[in-house]
């Protein structure tokens, strides 16, 4: 029996879940994602995305490397510049970081917008409710009155004054044709991804290689640090990132085993 199987046949809930357990995070993500599905805002195809996020995030020491930490700073001041910021949220975000996204949002003055692969009314809604409840005031993507060009399928609906008129998107877990459209239409993208190799995080004018549950509290503490900077120190933020430098670092930490 596994460290997981012999914690999670007796956990019921996220408060259950013994913090000094070696693989807490783990444990925490799994179980999020587990309520997600019963509560209808995470498709079954989450599950699997977040079993693949894992093992990343296992080669990577489960923590936030310094690599990651920079980029998210990076991430706060492209938010902090942004005339009409947009953090997108997906099935998995929602039931991993609700609270963590809406926090974020209120730290740089953005939209929250619903986005999704699997597409319904029903699952719209849902997961609007579930940001609400965990403190969001307005929650974009529910009107889908516009289109990203060139992408075909649900996931191209987006909200015409929120997405789609967007110049900083913050895409977490985000699939690789849809980052690559957003890309084609000149937005500044923030991608969220454990896997540096991806075609998400490749695209991203600021790929995070980090977990989600690390990565959306990290940025939004730079926000706060960085909330009375001005224009010009930001902008020295963004200009000394090497998005490539951050890539390879990633790579690195994962292919030497070096935890």
């Amino acid at each position: 029996m596994s460290d997981y199987d012999s914690v999670s046949a007796d956990v019921e809930t996220e408060e259950e879940i013994p913090e000094d357990h070696p693989r807490y995070q783990d444990l925490l993500t799994r179980h999020r994602i587990e309520a997600g599905v019963e509560k209808g805002i995470t498709h079954l195809q989450g599950m699997h995305a977040e079993g693949r996020g894992s093992a990343f995030d296992y080669l990577l020491g489960e923590e936030t490397i310094p690599s990651a930490d920079e980029a998210e700073r990076a991430a706060a001041a492209h938010l902090l510049l942004a005339d009409r910021p947009v953090l997108s949220i997906n099935g998995n975000v929602a039931a991993l970081v609700p609270g963590e996204m809406t926090a974020l949002a209120d730290a740089v003055d953005a939209d929250l917008e619903v986005n999704l692969f699997n597409r319904t009314p029903d699952r719209i809604e849902a997961i609007a409710e579930h940001l609400r409840e965990h403190g969001a005031d307005d929650v974009k993507g529910l009107e889908a009155d516009a289109r990203i060009p060139n992408l075909d399928h649900k996931r191209a609906k987006v909200d015409a004054d929120g997405i789609y008129e967007a110049d900083v998107v913050l895409v977490p877990l985000e699939d690789g044709d849809r980052a690559e459209a957003l890309d084609e239409m000149g937005k500044t993208e923030i991608v969220i991804d454990l896997n540096p190799l991806s075609r998400s995080p490749q695209v991203a004018d600021v790929p995070v290689v980090d977990n989600i549950i690390r990565a959306v509290p990290t940025i939004t503490e730079h926000a706060r640090e960085l909330a009375d900077a001005d224009e010009t120190a930001l902008r020295a933020i963004v200009e000394d990132f090497d998005r490539e430098r951050a890539l390879e670092a990633a790579e690195e930490r994962i292919r030497s085993g070096d935890l």
